[in-house]
């Protein structure tokens, strides 16, 4: 089984050919291609970590949608003061199809 372990959206994520991840927001239209940094892949038994080696690996991906992730709540709140603070945050966020890795 082939697998490489990519570095998106200030995360690295493990994945296949097939496979959707959800990661921060990439610019650009739905199905545009996206080229991921790869970090490690494994062939098998045989497995590619030097950078040399890495600069011929392309691992592309297809964009599937943008979306926002749950809705976050921050509440500060001092005792006795009157002190009080709500915000609000949703992360914006991509769904990709992992469609090769080479």
């Amino acid at each position: 089984m082939v697998y490489a372990i990519v570095r998106a959206g200030g995360r690295q994520e493990k994945v296949s050919v097939g496979d959707t991840i959800v990661i921060n927001r990439v610019a650009g239209e739905a199905g545009a291609s996206v080229e991921l940094t790869p970090v490690l892949v494994v062939d098998g038994d045989k497995v590619t970590s030097g950078k040399d080696d890495l600069a011929k690996v392309t691992v592309s991906a297809e964009k599937v949608e943008d979306l926002r992730g749950p809705k976050i709540r921050i509440l500060k709140y001092k005792n006795k003061t009157g002190y009080k603070r709500r915000q609000g945050h949703r992360q914006e966020l991509t769904r990709l199809k992992i469609t090769g890795i080479a």
